[in-house]
């Protein structure tokens, strides 16, 4: 297996007036500071900022990642994070979407988080997941007007201010495409790798090669690949139709030279499930959707403990 190593402007822009429910701790009204820190703009991808955010207590931080949206990205990360705690881990779930945070419509929770006596944001927990998510902070309604500096002080805040404890897994569910929220993530903290989620079709295995070049450029390691809505399984035959093509993750991974971490079928159950905010390894254990998450869990596992045996994953 193959393991891949490793400005803003200067015309004054306005500044957006975002409200948020009031948490003390994260303030984004002026649009400039959160938790009264100054933005940090971002290096160049081809030179990362030296990490100083170890999270020492947190054994494997894992990016869930995409190049374009509508591949059930976020689906994908919330199960596989149900599926990793259903065999014994302890697993955390950071939603780094700004723009668009799912997580609290998926795990089904939109209460605020506290704060701790070393003033640090405790994490909600739904699912045996410790959770947290800028959709928590900021009314469903409200538009998320940011630009990179305040999205990469949001990452720093949701990885060093929040009191995640100890953790097998810190799943991070990354807004898609190749952007600010990406590069800011690796700035911050030596990520262990990334899961790349696709359909079958030809246009996201497309993006797919974007998705895998940035981290490469980046030096984060590719753990595998996923493959969402593979084929649909008729639920009174079980019989398989594979509706859009075959096996376009599997030989993309091939391609690339990594892990192929499994298919996920297609399913309205599955989106019906994550809109009632009880998804569907927590849900329907016993639906083949949920052995798929459960495998594509134990492959992951397996991944990962066949790369600390060889090399440890680290950023070089």
């Amino acid at each position: 297996m193959r393991f891949f190593r490793k400005g803003e402007e200067n015309k004054p822009q306005p500044k957006p007036n975002v409200e948020t429910k009031g948490h003390p701790e994260l303030k984004v009204i002026s649009g400039a500071k959160i938790s009264g820190r100054q933005p940090q703009q971002p290096s160049p991808p081809q030179q990362p900022q030296q990490q100083n955010i170890t999270l020492p207590n947190v054994q494997y931080k894992i990016a869930v990642a995409s190049g374009k949206g509508g591949v059930g990205k976020s689906t994908v990360a919330t199960n596989l994070a149900i599926a990793l705690a259903n065999a014994g881990a302890a697993v955390g779930l950071m939603d780094a979407d700004a723009y668009g945070p799912s997580i609290p419509t998926m795990m089904g929770i939109q209460d605020k988080p506290k704060t701790s006596a070393e003033r640090k944001l405790v994490p909600l927990v739904r699912h045996d997941i410790k959770l947290m998510s800028i959709g928590f902070m900021v009314p469903e309604e409200q538009a998320m007007i940011w630009r990179g500096p305040m999205l990469h002080s949001a990452i720093r805040q949701f990885l060093s201010d929040v009191d995640w404890g100890e953790l097998d897994y810190l799943i991070i569910d990354l807004p898609p495409g190749t952007g600010d929220v990406a590069l800011s993530l690796t700035q911050a903290i030596p990520l262990t790798g990334a899961v790349i989620v696709t359909t079958p079709q030809d246009v996201a295995l497309a993006d797919v090669r974007r998705g895998v070049a940035m981290f490469e450029r980046l030096g984060v390691p590719i753990l595998g690949i996923i493959e969402n809505m593979s084929y649909f399984l008729c639920p009174h035959c079980n019989e398989k139709t594979e509706i859009f093509r075959a096996e376009g993750g599997k030989n993309m991974s091939e391609r690339f030279g990594v892990a192929f971490l499994g298919q996920i079928p297609l399913d309205a159950e599955v989106c019906t499930a994550g809109d009632i905010g009880v998804p569907i390894v927590a849900g329907h254990p016993e639906s083949p959707q949920s052995e798929a998450f459960g495998a594509v869990a134990k492959e992951l596992e397996a991944v990962l403990a066949e790369s600390g045996e060889e090399d440890e994953l680290t950023i070089l």
